[in-house]
């Protein structure tokens, strides 16, 4: 029982939190949250595959009035684009994903090639 407690406990220090920013490592650069496509190109080059698609989002808004509240609805379209870089055989490849052109998240993919 004390040796599943302390490997939950190790886990749980290994687990990503949830604030951790988006961060790809390009040799000696780095591509953090925010960066737009374009930094990422300077620093990492082209990748091995570039997916795009589209994503509508509903947004509601409310507006309060001396006597009246309204609520407004609208469609909120998002580009969404997900590059897959392959550092080689040695590393898991990466996948970047941009949010309207802004880098938003990093995964790791299988082993490359």
């Amino acid at each position: 029982m004390r040796a599943l407690l302390a490997a939950l406990t190790c886990s749980f220090f290994l687990l990503p939190s949830s604030s951790d920013a988006a961060t790809l490592r390009c040799g000696n650069a780095l591509a953090s949250d925010g960066a737009s496509r374009s930094d990422v190109l300077i620093k990492c080059g082209e990748p091995m595959s570039k997916d795009s698609h589209t994503e509508s989002v509903g947004e509601k808004t409310r507006q309060k009035g001396e006597e009246i509240e309204t609520t407004q609805e609208r469609v909120v379209y998002k580009t969404i684009e997900e590059w897959t870089y392959n550092f080689g055989p040695r590393q898991f490849m990466q996948v970047v994903v941009f949010e309207n052109g802004r880098l938003v998240d990093v995964r790791s993919a299988g082993y490359g090639r």
